[in-house]
């Protein structure tokens, strides 16, 4: 009987390290990714200055016109005197950064 239950709860011990290891997979591969590239966006957005040109969430290419930082919203010119409000936060990227992939 003592050697069952020795068997088993080595069993237990070993599925606890398996889950451990895991999750440390899972965090590597996965969750810090994507909290190092929900930063870096992050960062760009509070760097954004008028007459640089972005891309929005919703797919439209403009140029930042002004910033209202109390509102968080940025005017953005998506064609001559069509002038758009955006929330901060749906600006995607920079149009420039954009070019080198579809080159």
């Amino acid at each position: 009987m003592t050697l069952l239950q020795a068997a088993q709860g080595d069993g237990g011990m070993g599925m606890i390290l398996m889950l451990v290891a895991m999750f440390a997979i899972m965090y590597f591969f996965m969750i810090r990714p994507q909290q190092k590239k929900q930063k870096e966006i992050q960062k760009f957005r509070n760097s954004i200055e008028r007459g640089q040109e972005v891309i929005t969430a919703g797919g439209l290419y403009g140029t930042v016109r002004d910033i209202d930082d109390v509102k968080n919203v940025l005017i953005i010119e998506v064609a001559n005197g069509v002038r758009v409000r955006v929330d901060r936060n749906s600006v995607f990227a920079s149009a420039a950064s954009t070019e080198n992939y579809s080159k």
